[in-house]
């Protein structure tokens, strides 16, 4: 296991805006306060949804679309760099009105309401892609 020893610098509570993306809000916000490593979670409710699974066969993600409101039973996740920009690394889980659940990967959902900690890490983490999974993975 490769490993690198962090400290936690700041901290932030934040509440994202209503009818905003979800993960695109959450890498703005770490643009703006020049966070280059990150961990976060939250929760709240967004109107739709786009989660993706990654097919370790086929190294391919697949997307399944939820266009209807959920809530966010528990969203988590982390702030690196990826090509040119900030990335938040997202998994949610998102429930039904029934208690059913879906997740995965979150790739994009609108905001309904949201809240969140965020914990910046005293490092810059980059991710590159690795060759074994065809994902884009720390090199620590």
């Amino acid at each position: 296991m490769d490993h690198r020893r962090v400290e936690g610098d700041r901290e932030y509570v934040a509440r994202l805006d209503h009818g905003g993306g979800w993960r695109g809000q959450i890498e703005d916000f770490a643009e703006s306060e020049g966070i280059d490593a990150a961990f976060f979670f939250g929760l709240g409710a967004v109107q739709d949804a786009t989660v993706l699974f990654y097919d370790q066969d086929d190294q391919e993600y697949y997307p399944a679309e939820f266009d209807e409101p959920l809530e966010v039973t528990s969203a988590l996740g982390n702030v690196s760099h990826l090509d040119d920009g900030r990335f938040a690394h997202t998994h949610a889980t998102l429930s039904r009105p029934d208690g059913s659940m879906v997740g995965g990967h979150l790739d994009s959902a609108t905001v309904f309401a949201g809240e969140l900690y965020v914990r910046e890490l005293d490092t810059r983490l980059e991710r590159e892609h690795d060759d074994v999974t065809d994902l884009d993975l720390w090199p620590l």
